[in-house]
């Protein structure tokens, strides 16, 4: 063989590691800065957050099925973040508890329903909440596309015009229809809109928290809120102004259990208090909701006709400009429920939308409602017939983010952030320090005894475990970039039990070199044959570790699935060592004299005594010896 040839892939392998290293995506700051890996909760702290769940307005526990299915799209969204080692742990009946690596990380948004609905914008007010209100009614004209949110445009569509806007995303409902336009005024509006009185639909639990709001306003207040047919002109009736002020004074939570017109229709309602409601506020589909757009537009919006479930897959992609979008694959289904909205918006079908929600263009425009807030209010300037795109100001991970939960689906639970705190690692770095400590003596141990057993052959064991633990470094700081990997205390404990199944295959190979010599071949010959009969048991002893770490990282969870891959990561790279560095560099040794001595080559009384022994007395040989 040519042991050359082994030692030079083995070095282009390192040069293309460090390359990476140094310079790969990602790779940032200073040379130390480089080389750091990335590390766990246990090593470096992190951030955790508590969710609690609620079912509805009613405040009712969820049930255990839906709680576990908001566990894994949770655990799924933040392992979108390319985190590894999350922890997504249920607590009690009712929380979830989010742990991630890294402080100052901003976890409210992963527990967000991720409801998107697709719904017609009839009529637009200003939701200011003051009550000198100079007639907005008439011609509030609020366009919420001067704001920063996102705005969706068509790809790949039928539309007419190039500005054709559109969007989707998903929800734990069925997509459908959901009823005929409406009429023009909310008064007029048929079975779906929710009047002034209680819905017939309202369970038990939200009437009681609507007459709790009813007794807090007073019964002056709610006879004049109850009475509107239609937004109240405050500058035209003073004294109305003076009977609606109780309704300025509501929180978030208490406006969310008002009927969508009293919302609406109320002035003294701001877009604070609507933007404050808790989630899922807006997310039946079947009914007409209000939400605002840009802190100032209060949108009355018709029944959802496209949901989330109509969008089969979502992505984020670079446009012709550059820019990050979110683009839209709608399901056969989907397609036909997008095509028939975006006719019905073109056509202004029995002028449902009112003059305040036309755009420029005098055509309806569609909202695109993710949870309680519009995303974008586009006009539709064609049918739309294929699918589309929601554009704005993303960034990568914007775009990404707004995608993975689309693609990850609603949550069938609702939730509200709790409590957000950071979390120090001063336990995992005492752990950290004891196992860096006792690993060192370990292998401390390891070359001193290998030095005074193998002697020659102990440089060996030295420098290959020298090389994994370079290649090692080397790949996790790669793969930490690339893939999220994140070394915890497990994983280190993985690491060092590798250590153990590398010091076997030296102990299986020498040991055959040593039964080679033996027989009487020299060590030149020995050598080959040697690792040709070895090399079988390193390969199965090391596969065996290799099968037993995949198992493990299929079928665990948390921390053992770093312990898993640490363990198969650091015997996959033994192994490369063992091919290009170990036999080579023994095929190398084998050639020099110091190889041939039993003192310096470590082989001992497996090596023949040389002719100058053998003329020595014998009691001087074994002396020697």
């Amino acid at each position: 063989m040519r042991p050359g040839r082994q030692l030079a892939v083995l070095g282009a392998i390192f040069v293309v590691l460090y390359l990476l290293v140094f310079f790969s995506g990602g790779a940032s700051g200073s040379w130390k800065d480089r080389l750091e890996p990335r590390l766990g909760l246990d090593l470096v702290g992190g951030t955790r957050l508590t969710l609690e769940a609620t079912n509805t307005l009613d405040g009712r526990a969820p049930t255990a099925d839906n709680l576990e299915r908001a566990r894994q799209i949770i655990e799924s969204r933040v392992n979108a973040y390319g985190v590894a080692e999350a922890e997504v742990v249920t607590e009690g009946d009712r929380n979830i508890v989010v742990s991630l690596p890294g402080e100052n990380r901003e976890l409210n948004e992963v527990g967000n329903a991720a409801e998107l609905r697709f719904r017609k914008v009839l009529k637009i007010v200003d939701g200011s909440g003051s009550i000198p209100s100079p007639a907005p009614t008439e011609s509030p004209e609020a366009t919420p596309s001067g704001t920063a949110s996102p705005q969706a445009t068509p790809s790949g569509t039928a539309s007419p015009t190039p500005d054709a806007e559109a969007s989707s995303s998903p929800s734990a409902s069925a997509g459908g229809q959901g009823g005929g336009a409406p009429t023009p005024t909310p008064s007029e509006s048929p079975s779906p809109t929710p009047s002034a009185t209680a819905s017939e639909e309202v369970t038990q639990s939200v009437e009681e928290q609507r007459r709790a709001v009813e007794q807090k306003v007073g019964a002056e207040a709610w006879a004049a809120a109850s009475g509107l047919q239609a937004p109240a002109d405050l500058s035209a009736d003073p004294s109305l102004a003076e009977k609606l002020k109780p309704f300025g004074e509501l929180s978030g939570r208490e406006v969310a259990v008002l009927p969508a017109l009293m919302q609406f229709n109320v002035p003294t309602i701001s877009c604070v208090q609507l933007d404050d409601r808790p989630p899922a506020s807006i997310s039946d589909p079947d009914q007409q909701v209000v939400a605002c757009e840009g802190g100032y537009a209060k949108n009355l919006l018709d029944v959802a006709k496209v949901l989330g479930t109509d969008v089969s897959d979502a992505n984020a992609v670079r446009d012709q400009t550059s820019q990050w979008v979110v683009s839209l694959n709608f399901t056969s289904s989907g397609q036909q429920n997008w095509t028939a909205l975006t006719r019905e918006a073109f056509n202004n079908e029995g002028q449902a939308c009112d003059a305040s929600a036309l755009g420029d263009e005098g055509k309806c425009r569609v909202a695109v409602v993710l949870d309680n807030e519009i995303i974008s209010s586009p006009q539709i300037q064609g049918v739309l017939t294929g699918n589309s795109q929601i554009t704005g100001n993303f960034n990568n991970a914007e775009a990404s983010e707004l995608a993975g939960y689309l693609s990850y689906g609603a949550l069938p639970v609702t939730f509200e952030a709790q409590e957000q705190q950071n979390v120090t690692a001063t336990l995992g770095a005492s752990h950290l320090r004891a196992g860096l400590l006792a690993a060192g003596i370990g292998m401390l141990l390891v070359i001193i005894y290998s030095f005074f057993y193998y002697r020659l052959l102990g440089s060996v064991i030295f420098l290959s475990l020298i090389l994994s633990a370079l290649l090692l470094f080397g790949a996790l700081v790669v793969l930490g970039r690339q893939i999220g990997f994140t070394l915890t205390l497990a994983g280190i404990a993985g690491i060092i039990v590798s250590l153990g199944v590398a010091a076997d295959s030296f102990v299986i190979y020498f040991e055959r070199l040593k039964d080679e010599i033996r027989e009487g071949r020299s060590p030149r010959s020995a050598v080959p044959r040697a690792w040709i009969r070895a090399r079988r048991t390193i390969i199965s002893a090391n596969a065996i570790t290799i099968m037993s770490a995949v198992v493990l990282y299929v079928v665990s969870v948390g921390t053992v699935k770093g312990f898993a891959f640490a363990l198969g990561l650091a015997t996959v790279l033994d192994l490369l060592v063992v091919f290009l560095f170990r036999h080579p560099i023994m095929t190398m040794f084998a050639r020099t004299k110091a190889f041939l001595s039993p003192r310096v080559s470590g082989l001992g009384r497996a090596l023949p005594a040389r002719p100058s022994e053998q003329a020595q007395p014998r009691n001087q040989r074994v002396k020697e010896a």
